[in-house]
Parts: structure tokens; sequence; C-alpha cells
């Protein structure tokens, strides 16, 4: 039986400075390579439910959501999923409004307990409406709490939330799998697929969420040690460990020159960049 076809693509593979970075000239931020060129994290996932219907889930509405939209075309958002709250995850979320008037439906906001809190806080406008000055045009949203190790289900994709550290802050990644299990759709097929941002740490009960991965998105910073970021050594050892077919770097500062880092990786490891896509619907990239 045919699988139910799943198409992830990298929205933005960048740091909160997002690359070039504004009044630099090094070889990164000048560099001719596309690759080169990073929009702030985020990541989206398409399917067609059992009723033939496209969905398009986002992880993270990252600043530079609008352009990430109209890049690569993208006319509605069923879900978002948050993996924390911080600016450059969140703070594209007041374009969703767009995807209310072209769905002419509400959009659901998956995250812990204390990220929605910040993001109501940040969002006071979407949220209680009532207090704006002038009646505006705001997204509509419907909060939904989500918990570490409990599974959720949508679309007929299954969400798994997965702890993870970001420095001291406590932060979730997601798992995703199809929820009839089983191979997917030829050798691009993503799934099982994790996705990691904004990693400094795997806490050891974590680990067992991560095994049996086809496709893993892992932070990794850059060259140098941060103190809430992986390097990319560590990136590479965490890879190592999990043991995913293949591995994907995310949030890559401007230290990151994409083809030397390319050509430095072990096999089945690489570099993503805004706009990889892995899987396809309809038989299509």
């Amino acid at each position: 039986m045919t699988q139910q076809p799943v198409r992830f693509t990298i929205l933005g593979s960048g740091t909160s400075a997002g690359v070039p970075v504004i009044g630099c000239e090094c070889d990164v931020c000048t560099s001719p390579d596309p690759r080169d060129k990073r929009f702030r994290p985020s990541a989206c996932i398409e399917t067609v439910d059992a009723d033939g219907q496209h969905r398009v889930i986002l992880i993270d509405t990252s600043p530079d959501l609008r352009m990430q939209s109209l890049r690569h075309g993208l006319n509605r958002c069923d879900d978002i999923l948050f993996t924390h709250h911080h600016v450059d995850h969140v703070f594209g979320l007041d374009d969703v409004r767009r995807f209310n008037v072209l769905m002419d439906s509400p959009i659901t906001v998956h995250g812990e307990p204390i990220t929605l809190q910040h993001v109501r806080r940040m969002f006071q406008h979407i949220f209680e409406p009532a207090s704006n000055t002038n009646k505006s045009f705001v997204a509509t949203l419907i909060p939904h709490a989500i918990n570490v190790g409990a599974r959720f289900d949508l679309h007929g994709l299954s969400f798994m939330p997965i702890r993870f550290m970001h420095g001291r802050l406590p932060i979730i990644g997601f798992r995703i799998d199809r929820v009839t299990g089983g191979p997917g759709n030829g050798s691009d097929d993503p799934l099982p697929l994790a996705y990691c941002t904004d990693v400094s740490s795997i806490p050891p009960e974590s680990w067992g969420m991560l095994v049996g991965l086809k496709t893993l998105i892992l932070d990794a910073l850059r060259y140098r040690h941060h103190p809430t970021h992986m390097t990319i050594d560590q990136a590479v050892d965490a890879a190592r460990q999990i043991g995913a077919e293949r591995t994907y770097f995310t949030h890559m500062t401007h230290d990151v020159l994409h083809a030397s880092l390319e050509a430095d990786l072990p096999d089945g490891v690489a570099p993503s960049h805004d706009g990889l896509t892995l899987g396809s619907l309809d038989g299509r990239q």
C-alpha cells in the first residue's frame, strides 16, 4: 500500500542574526554561493491527508516567515509547532493572519505551556484583541499545550515532543512519524525524522526517542564553543551516536562556509541550506 506522501523543507537554516549579517563583509556574508544565504530558523512539513487535502505544518515562525512563504509558495498553514519562545523562532507569528484569510479557518498553535505563556505575552494583540485600541486585522489562533513524551497526531502524522537543552533553557524538538507506520515512498522519503534546533545538549532520557531515524536535522552553530548551541564537532559526535541514515546541520552562523563544511563532514552528514527539500507530494519535489 502506498504510504501518505510527505515533503519536508528547511525554510531557514541560519541563526538569530541570519546570514549575511548586517554590516559584515566576511567570506561567508559575501559568498556568491546561494547556500550561504540563510534566513532565520524554521521548517515546514507538507502532506496530503486521508481526504486528499493538502496540509501544511510549520515548525516555528521566524521573523523571515513572510519571505519564506513567498519563496516556497505557501498558501495555507494548518498548524504551528513551537520549539521554544526565542525571538528568532516566533516573531513571524503575526504574518500567519494571511493564512487565516486564505483558508477561512483558525490555526492551531502547539507548544509547551511555558512557551505558549511567553507567546501570549509577546503577541497580546493577537490573543487579547479586545484590549487593542483599534479593531485590527490579527491572526486567529487556537493554543494547544503539549508535553514532552506525549505523542499527538496531526493529519495522519505523529509528533513526539523531545526534551533538549538550549544552554540552561529546556526546549523541545520533534520526532515525526506516520501514524500508520511502515515504509515510506522510496529512498527520498524523509520519515522518521527528528527536528532538533538550538540544542546544546541531549538529556539521557531523550536518546531513546531518537532511535531508528531516517533523517536527523540537528543544530550545529559554528566551530568554536558556544554556551547554548552545539559546535560542529559536537554535532558530528551526536549524529554518530544517533545513527540516522542521513543528518543535516542547521542554525549555522556566518562562521560556516557551506562548501568547506560539506567537504569536511563524514558520509551521511551534510549542512542543510534554505530550501532543502526532502520527500515529495504526488511524485513531485
